[in-house]
């Protein structure tokens, strides 16, 4: 048994079956959601070198024992300005179709557990917009609205090339 989120900002003791656990984190006043089997490690912000003439989301490349590994500004490739930048950041390490990435988040919170059902589809009016298909699903957790990201489908098959040409 486990405590989960069943929409509706409901929570109840169900069976382990037909969740999702996600690891949840925070872009400004945003909350979002990554698939938990996605996520290889969380760092504290590391040393950060530029890339020269690479896309502008992308912050540079860090080293992770001894790999190089391309660090991604996940507000600026959200569209997620925001005037008060918090400086203190965490990096989500996630292998995407095999290529480890970094992302720059402001926080991480704790591991979600969510009932499957409870999700529901991102607005069409959103979705239509966007130019990747990137956002999964939302859920009600009771605090607020938690964004589920398909990271498999956040960047573009051209910036998958860039950055495979950084590394």
């Amino acid at each position: 048994m486990a405590e989960i989120f069943t929409g509706e900002g409901r929570s109840e003791q169900v069976e382990k079956e037909q969740l999702m656990q996600l690891v949840g984190f925070s872009i400004g006043k945003e909350q979002f959601g990554v698939d938990i089997l996605m996520v290889q490690e969380i760092i504290r912000s590391a040393p950060i070198t530029a890339v020269p003439n690479s896309p502008d989301f992308v912050e540079g490349v860090i080293n992770l024992r001894g790999n190089i590994i391309p660090v991604i500004e996940l507000r600026k490739r959200l569209n997620l300005y925001e005037d008060n930048v918090n400086t203190d950041t965490w990096i989500l390490i996630l292998n995407i179709e095999g290529k480890v990435t970094g992302f720059i988040v402001d926080s991480v919170s704790k591991v979600l557990k969510i009932l499957e059902s409870s999700i529901e589809p991102p607005p069409e009016l959103v979705v239509a917009g966007l130019k990747s298909q990137y956002i999964q699903g939302v859920c009600d957790t009771g605090t607020g609205i938690l964004i589920i990201l398909d990271f498999n489908h956040i960047l573009l098959v051209e910036e998958l090339q860039k950055l495979k040409e950084i590394a």
